[in-house]
């Protein structure tokens, strides 16, 4: 089984549930960077065990290689003393070791395999790891911030902002409608400068034109 499906295995109900909870992410980054912390010590245990087993096997191979250039040996000299028989089992017994270490490469291989794998595997989780260290505290504050958005937002609802604008339109065109009351009021009771300059030239132009029908009336009597 990976490493990865072991740590997800561990890690998941845990996980789910607090997530369903919402809860404080710095907590849950504590946790997850816990578990990878617990599931790197058991590997590299497991793989301290995986690594004496492969030199044990080792250990185990040279002794059969030995012990199969000895009975090679004894046939030979049994040979050479005139028992054949016993050179033929010396050769059975040589055999049978020389199946044992073709059993035991086979699984040597296998077990080198495994190593390779963890190895990977441990890389992996160790950069993962770091990842997670690295940016707890960023998930952390943006958690609070995302936080205090949601707080905020629901202090203020749209609907409330919408009636405190609709009062302060209202209230708006109240004041409108004040001021225009004012200034109706005011109509007639002010005469502007302009007014008051072009009303002299008014009456310049009628005392010209009352001296001249004076004057007609004068000639023509």
């Amino acid at each position: 089984m990976s490493v990865f499906k072991r740590f997800s295995d561990v890690l998941n109900s845990n996980l789910n549930a607090m997530l369903d909870k919402a809860e404080n992410p710095e907590k849950l980054v504590r946790m997850i960077i816990s578990e990878m912390e617990s599931t790197l010590l058991n590997v590299r245990t497991e793989s301290a065990k995986t690594i004496a087993d492969k030199k044990e096997m080792e250990r185990q191979i040279k002794n059969f290689e030995a012990e199969i250039e000895s009975w090679q040996k004894r046939a030979e000299l049994a040979l050479e003393k005139g028992r054949e028989d016993l050179a033929k089992q010396a050769l059975q017994e040589k055999h049978r070791i020389e199946q044992a270490i073709e059993t035991q490469s086979k699984e040597f291989a296998a077990l080198e395999v495994a190593l390779e794998r963890l190895d990977h595997d441990i890389a992996k989780l160790q950069s993962k790891l770091d990842e997670a260290v690295a940016r707890r505290k960023t998930i952390v504050a943006r958690h609070e911030t995302v936080k205090a958005t949601i707080h905020m937002r629901k202090q203020i609802e749209t609907k409330s902002i919408d009636e405190a604008l609709g009062r302060f339109d209202r209230f708006e065109k109240r004041m409108d409608q004040m001021e225009a009351e004012v200034e109706a009021m005011d109509l007639g009771r002010n005469v502007s400068l302009s007014q008051q300059i072009d009303s002299l030239q008014d009456d310049e132009d009628l005392d010209k034109e009352l001296d001249a029908l004076k004057a007609k009336l004068k000639k023509a009597s």
